[in-house]
This record gives C-alpha cells, structure tokens and sequence, in this order.
C-alpha cells in the first residue's frame, strides 16, 4: 500500500522533469537551426562582396593570353643506350655522333679500336602550346618544343649535365606561320619508326629552321633562312659555313592525302654565297632540288614509306649535311654540288603491342674531285631493322640494329656496326 501511494505522488515530478528536458532540447536546436543559416547567408554574401583583385578564383591562369585560350603540354623522357663499333678507327668522344647515327661522321682511313658504350637522356622532350580562337573566327596558336640536346655543362663523370635546346618556336594566325620549324622542304609523316634520333638519317631532308610560311589546302610555300656550306679548293681542311646570303631559301610543296597515306612533292630554289675579300672571293650560284615522298598503306598491319631527294647545290638539307653545297675552284669561284638521296621503310604490327620496320637508306655525291679532292665523301648507306615493344601505354622498350658504310671519293671507306636500345615514356 506504501508502495503505491509513492507512486503516485513521485508521478507529477517525472512528467515535470521529462518536459523541461524536450524544452531544453528544443531550444538547442532552434539555436543550431539559426547557426546554420547565418552560415549560409554568409556564404552567399562573400563572392558579391569580396574584391575582384583579392578572389583567386577571379584571377585569369595567363593575364597575358586571349581569352578564350586553351594551354596544352606534352612531350617524352627517352633513355638511349648504344653499343657502337666502327672499322676505321673511332669516334670522337664527345662527338655528336656518339649520340645519334651520323653519315658524315663515320671514320675511314683509322685503325680498327674496340666497341663503345653510350648512354644519355638527351632526346628527352617538351612543348607547350596556346591556341585561340577569335569572336571574328581567326585561329591564333603559339608553339615551343625543347630538348635536352644542347651542349655539355658537365662531364660524364659526375654530372652529364646538358642545356636545354630549342627545337621549335613559331606563331601561326589562320594560314600564316613565322618562326622555327621544320623545313617546308622536309616531310615529317614520311619518316619511319626509328629508334635513333632520326632513322633514315643519309636518305631523307632534314632541317629546322626560321622561316616565313603560307598553306593553302594542299599548297604551301616559304622563305627559308639561308646558309650555305662551302669545302676548300683542292680538298682543303676544314668546311666554310658561310651567312652570306642575301636572298631566302623558297621552298614549295603539295601533299596529297587519301585514304591509303600521303603522297608530296617539294621544290626548293636557293642561293649559294660565299665572300672572303682577304681572298679575293665573293661569288654567288643557284642551287635546287626536288623531293618525292610519301606513305602507303597496304593494310592494317603493314605500310611503305619512302623519299627520293635529288638537286644541286643542297647538301646542308640531307643527311645532317654528310656533303657540302658547293667548293672553291681555283679561280675562287663556287662550283655546285650535285647529289641523290632516298630511302625506303617497311613498317610491320605483330600484335597491338609489339611492331618492326626495316629501311634502306642511300646518298651520293657527284664531287668534282679535280676541285674537292680525293677526301670528301662519295657515297653513304646503311640498312636498319628494329622492334619496338609497347610494355605499358605510352611506354615504349625498342632494339635497333644498323649497318652503314662510308666511302670516300679515293675508295677508301669505312663501317660502321650499331646496337640500340631505348626506352621512351610519353606524356
């Protein structure tokens, strides 16, 4: 009975307590309500009333750059490794050559040495480019490519630093462009899948250069920085890279594309010049060519690729200038070089991941050995294979074999035996 009666008085106290605690929630949760929206108003407040100048989001990534301007970047880190073995004696240390294949540098007239081991990151690569696109519908694009290529600022034995080396630097409005790029005279799409820096090197056109250039469709035409390369009278030491020149390189090409590859044709008209008043020599001449080249598809696994190169007076355009443009006659006058050159590349895919190519490649030289000499070089040839194995996408291992040959206009001549390896990651 006791029991009861306590009950039922203690009841009005618990009902009485359990009230003042929901009140004393609910009033904590208005309170965090109110925090919350006051937060919120903030939030909304701060971008209209903060300063332009003082908001990173409002700050352009370029304030120089158009607007409108989409930035973009790419490039490789490539390692060379090279087991390199010549007949006639070896090359320079610290010669390019060492780096990459060379025609010109090929030793004749040596003694036999041992194999030699290279290995560098030089070719490593990176660009950056901007391109805009105008309210009026003009295209503007700027562009720069470097590689490590440039010259020693350290030493194999501790450091194997080296400069950064400008490959390309060219604006381009609509059709126009004007800067550094490839010759206009040189088709890059025709080249194959090399290992080495370059491929085909004695068979194909290579340059880059400042120049002037306008495409229309298949068309394109430009003025081309001048040089022209001069060997001494009588086979003199020593080639003359003479800046003498008053007019342009002009340089025109058609590239034809269609659903199997490419096909062009290129011209080139230039003016040799050489002066030397300390030896009664100032002198100019013409020189020209004309370059087929093209690729041709025959499936999904197989392609050709080729170019035939032949002129006066343009030795400094093929090969990596393994000849010269023009010599000295006795009466200091230049006479012109002629040459040929082509080569021609077969591309094969096993499998998505793993593909070879093997090319031919051939210059020679038409010297007058009356004016050059017995010295210079008549003709170079090397014939290439290789495989090139996709470990991981953008991530390439190759192994490339090469045997060339240099032979001079004397006969005499020299070989050369390479072994390289590489592995090159894209980004």
């Amino acid at each position: 009975m006791s029991l009861s009666v306590a009950a039922v008085l203690c009841a009005p106290g618990w009902a009485f307590a359990d009230d003042a605690r929901e009140a004393a929630l609910e009033a904590r949760i208005a309170e965090l309500e109110r925090l919350v929206n006051q937060l919120v108003q903030q939030q909304k407040a701060e971008p209209a009333s903060a300063s332009p100048q003082t908001t990173p989001a409002s700050k352009p990534i370029m304030p120089g750059a158009n607007p409108g301007t989409q930035f973009s970047y790419g490039g490789f880190i490539k390692l060379d490794a090279m087991l390199t073995d010549t007949s006639d004696g070896e090359i320079a240390d610290g010669s390019a050559a060492r780096t990459l294949y060379v025609p010109g540098a090929i030793p004749v007239g040596g003694a036999d040495e041992g194999t030699d081991l290279d290995m560098h990151a030089q070719f490593s690569r990176f660009w950056f480019s901007a391109d805009t696109t105008l309210d009026s519908g003009d295209k503007l694009r700027g562009y720069l490519e470097f590689d490590l290529f440039g010259g020693a600022l350290g030493s194999e034995a501790a450091t194997n630093t080296y400069g950064v080396t400008i490959r390309h630097a060219y604006a381009s409005w609509n059709n126009w462009l004007a800067g550094q790029t490839w010759s206009n005279f040189q088709d890059v799409a025709a080249l194959p899948d090399a290992v080495d820096f370059i491929g085909p090197t004695e068979g194909t056109v290579f340059s880059r250069q400042a120049q002037i250039r306008y495409t229309s469709g298949p068309w394109s035409v430009a003025m081309e920085n001048p040089e022209t390369l001069v060997g001494g009278f009588g086979g003199s030491p020593g080639r003359i890279a003479s800046d003498d020149n008053t007019l342009p390189d002009v340089t025109l090409r058609y590239t034809g594309k269609h659903a199997n590859g490419h096909f062009s044709l290129a011209g080139i008209l230039r003016e040799l010049s050489y002066e030397n008043i300390a030896s009664n020599i100032d002198d100019s001449r013409l020189g020209y060519g004309l370059s087929i080249s093209g690729k041709q598809v025959i499936n999904a696994d197989n392609d050709i690729r080729y170019m035939l190169t032949g002129g006066l007076g343009i030795g400094r355009y093929l090969g990596l200038a393994a000849g010269n443009d023009a010599v000295i006659d006795a009466d200091g006058d230049l006479d012109s070089v002629g040459m040929l050159a082509g080569f021609a590349a077969w591309r094969h895919v096993f499998s998505p991941g793993l593909r070879s190519n093997l090319y031919y490649s051939a210059a020679h030289y038409d010297n007058d050995t009356d004016l050059s000499g017995m010295g210079v070089t008549k003709r170079v040839h090397s014939l290439s294979g290789n495989l090139i194995w996709t470990v991981l996408p953008k991530l390439d291992v190759g192994v490339e074999l090469r045997l060339a040959n240099r032979e001079l206009e004397s006969g005499a001549d020299g070989d050369l035996r390479r072994l390289q390896l590489h592995a090159k990651y894209s980004f």
